[in-house]
């Protein structure tokens, strides 16, 4: 039998052994990706129906070697006016007050505010 003091050392010793694996193996875990990341939200073109109403989007073109964050956003075949705010997230000319964290909600909110009776001008500010 050995001495009470190397018996204490050597359960330090592998208490701490286990408790360093178990924490190098919850790091490995998160490190190793499931899946590849998603595309940043909102870069996707889109073509649905909303409420009736087709709504189409597209990102604008990369121009002078820039993405231009711009996007043409259509309902009904008439332009949306769609800004993009410092914060990341979009207005719509039609619905100035909300924001949104992508194009696609942005034209859905347009929808919305329009209501099924009227339509976009067509006009972009």
């Amino acid at each position: 039998m050995g001495s009470p003091f190397l018996d204490r050392m050597t359960r330090r010793h592998l208490i701490g052994t286990a408790a360093t694996a178990c924490l190098a193996a919850a790091g490995i875990a998160r490190a190793v990706p499931d899946a590849p990341p998603p595309d940043p939200p909102g870069d996707t073109p889109f073509d649905e129906t909303y409420r009736g109403r087709r709504i189409q989007g597209e990102p604008l073109a990369h121009q002078g070697g820039h993405a231009s964050g711009g996007w043409r956003i259509t309902v009904d075949g008439r332009q949306l006016g769609l800004m993009r705010r410092a914060d990341g997230s979009y207005l719509s000319m039609v619905d100035h007050y909300e924001s949104y964290a992508t194009p696609l909600a942005a034209a859905q909110g347009a929808v919305d505010e329009l209501g099924p009776l009227r339509a976009l001008s067509g006009r972009v500010h």
